[in-house]
């Protein structure tokens, strides 16, 4: 990935899951690529909602209001970029969410663009992948243009 690209969502974690191995010969998102996809992302699914669970219990957990201001502002600072990072898996979350759909619908792993194969790579990187990385790279044209 060059360095002038910018990373929109974190890595899929999904801890425990291996990449998939594909078969010579093996056809394009059979059941098995499925289910591994569909694991994959039910697992980076739960991840996220378990470290929103563990925010929600951290902030009510904590003391509402530090006597000491810079102890105050130090913690308005830490709630601040932890509700940004919150905002930013639940924004994933919903990706997740929408690859599961494409799944159930049929289309998962194809270009919602042009409509060829994402590749087992692309998807292994970024599951919720819904362009091939030559739409992306237009896509990503496009916005610097525009920008």
């Amino acid at each position: 990935m060059p360095a002038t690209r910018k990373r929109k969502e974190p890595v899929a974690v999904a801890s425990g899951i291996k990449a998939y191995a594909a078969k010579k010969g093996e056809k394009y998102m059979n059941k098995k690529q499925l289910e591994h996809f569909r694991a994959k992302l039910l697992a980076w699914r739960k991840e996220l909602l378990d470290e929103l669970t563990r925010t929600v219990h951290q902030m009510r957990d904590e003391p509402e209001n530090p006597p000491d201001p810079n102890d105050r502002a130090s913690q308005e600072t830490d709630m601040s970029l932890e509700l940004r990072s919150r905002d930013r898996e639940r924004k994933l979350i919903k990706k997740i969410d929408e690859a599961i759909q494409r799944m159930d619908a049929g289309d998962y792993g194809y270009c919602e663009v042009c409509g060829v194969e994402i590749g087992l790579e692309r998807l292994e990187a970024r599951p919720t992948a819904e362009l091939c990385i030559d739409c992306k790279t237009l896509d990503e044209i496009r916005e610097k243009q525009m920008g």
